[in-house]
């Protein structure tokens, strides 16, 4: 397995490589900037990107997606539209116009993303945004906006929801294992032990 983390985008955005090192094959998670960047280490070190997995709608997590116009999108049913419309992905909220080609397949809850020899499973995690998503590969976890260190997505935004998040994060998310290694949307990464410990939002 491999991860790669960029930091794109003027809300530093976490975008991640995730890629089978034996196949070479690999998905793009929430590309939100730095096109060429991406580009040139998928090939510097000859990958095969096969999907863009957005793990929710917002216009800082998709602000890449058309840049990879060859490539299968993949998101939530829930924020299928928030790719079209600048309103609801909010990149008009600030200050900017950022629309993305539509979904090549929409995930459910459970959804299965074969890379290579990996598989990724989507977890249906709403309260950032209706059709939030995580993506778990045993212990290692891909949180989007969801769960953040010592932290949890907005949910003062339009479609946000303080009840859903914590639902969420409390039913899906912290029965995953102690060493559950999370990489979230914005900021440094983290473990389910930690957040379970120190989250403060969980209490």
């Amino acid at each position: 397995m491999v991860i790669k983390k960029f930091v794109v985008g003027p809300l530093e955005t976490n975008c991640y490589i995730f890629a089978d090192e034996d196949s070479k094959e690999a998905a793009l998670i929430d590309p939100g900037g730095s096109p060429e960047a991406i580009k040139d280490y998928i090939k510097k070190n000859g990958l095969n990107l096969k999907y863009i997995i957005n793990t929710h709608g917002h216009g800082d997590h998709i602000g890449a997606n058309s840049y990879f116009s060859d490539t299968d999108v993949l998101i939530h049913k829930s924020d299928a539209d928030f790719l079209g419309d600048p309103g609801l992905n909010l990149s008009s909220t600030f200050g900017f116009s950022i629309t993305a080609p539509k979904a090549s397949r929409l995930l459910s809850d459970g959804d299965r993303i074969k890379v290579g020899k990996l598989e990724l499973e989507a977890i249906h995690t709403p309260g950032h945004t209706p059709g939030g998503i995580c993506l778990r590969y045993q212990d290692t976890l891909f949180s989007g906006d969801t769960l953040f260190f010592e932290g949890v997505g907005r949910t003062d935004l339009p479609e946000g929801s303080w009840d859903q998040i914590r639902d969420s994060i409390k039913n899906k998310l912290m029965g995953l294992p102690d060493n559950c290694h999370v990489y979230p949307g914005h900021g440094p990464e983290t473990t389910i032990g930690h957040e379970r410990k120190y989250n403060t939002f969980l209490k």
